[in-house]
């Protein structure tokens, strides 16, 4: 089984603080730096150090090619990568002493995908694999649509969040990944529940509380999160979808895929980047050993 990504790339410029600025503050850095990131990028390194085969479409400018090797050295296929007239999306992030983090995301490339990518991604899928988006690219929902014909399931990661989009997906959608406050903005939009919305799969994350997966017609899950002294929490959501969802396509349970999805995002935390940060499967294993002693 295998992961078709259509997902994000970007440059991720990230300044240290030593608090989120205020409107109409000016705040000196404490450090500059520079590093791959986009939801989609993060969220297929992840799949792929998992011990998933993670195969990723999308787009970047030409200042952004060298993207395309970071990804293929976390073992991610990058084949499907465009370059295109465009400057390659890119994020300019701040991140506080307290390791919360403020983002200004400008999308670039990741608007600008070639118009034959979704149906390549359909040629080179078969039946039984998973498709993961995320709302950082363009040609969501048409990619989701062509996929379920395909006899593909759909993993939906709705950020950045807009109720509505996420309420048009939801026929598409075999497992949707929003945290808890984008949780509550969906079920205010619905009207009920974001677990009542018939979803097959629904994981909610709570940052320092963990997650909740209610799936239908089975007992809810709570995986609790580890407690770790937070660095960075940037891309700790992408990195928790990632492996859950790369962890639960080699056939583990998705009681097993949270345990790692949890320990994945503990260690992700612990370090500055959000690409860089995110942990190798062999080194997710051993701290979930080394938890149960």
């Amino acid at each position: 089984m295998k992961i078709h990504n259509l997902g994000s790339i970007n440059i991720d410029i990230v300044y240290r603080v030593p608090h989120i600025p205020s409107p109409g503050e000016t705040l000196a850095c404490q450090d500059r730096s520079e590093g791959l990131g986009g939801k989609g990028a993060n969220m297929s390194i992840a799949a792929a150090q998992s011990g998933c085969a993670v195969h990723h479409y999308g787009a970047v400018g030409a200042e952004g090619e060298w993207t395309r090797d970071v990804l293929a050295n976390k073992g991610v296929e990058t084949s499907s990568i465009a370059t295109v007239d465009i400057p390659t999306g890119h994020a300019i992030i701040m991140v506080a002493d307290s390791g919360e983090n403020a983002i200004t995301l400008f999308p670039g490339a990741n608007f600008a995908l070639p118009g034959d990518l979704p149906e390549r991604l359909i040629e080179n899928a078969r039946a039984g694999d998973w498709l993961l988006l995320q709302n950082e690219t363009s040609d969501v929902q048409k990619t989701a649509i062509a996929a379920r014909e395909a006899g593909l399931s759909v993993a939906y990661a709705a950020a950045p969040f807009d109720a509505n989009v996420t309420l048009g997906m939801l026929d598409h959608v075999d497992l949707l990944a929003v945290n808890e406050i984008e949780a509550a903005q969906l079920a205010e939009a619905a009207g009920k529940p974001a677990e009542d919305l018939g979803i097959a799969s629904l994981l909610i994350t709570k940052g320092a509380e963990g997650a909740v997966l209610h799936s239908a017609g089975k007992d809810t899950i709570i995986q609790p999160a580890h407690k770790v002294e937070v660095i960075d929490t940037t891309g700790a959501g992408d990195t928790f979808f990632g492996y859950y969802l790369g962890t639960l396509c080699q056939g583990a349970t998705p009681q097993q895929a949270l345990a790692r999805a949890s320990a994945a995002s503990a260690l992700q935390i612990g370090k500055p980047g959000a690409a860089d940060a995110i942990p190798s499967g062999g080194d997710v294993d051993a701290f979930l050993k080394a938890q149960s002693v």
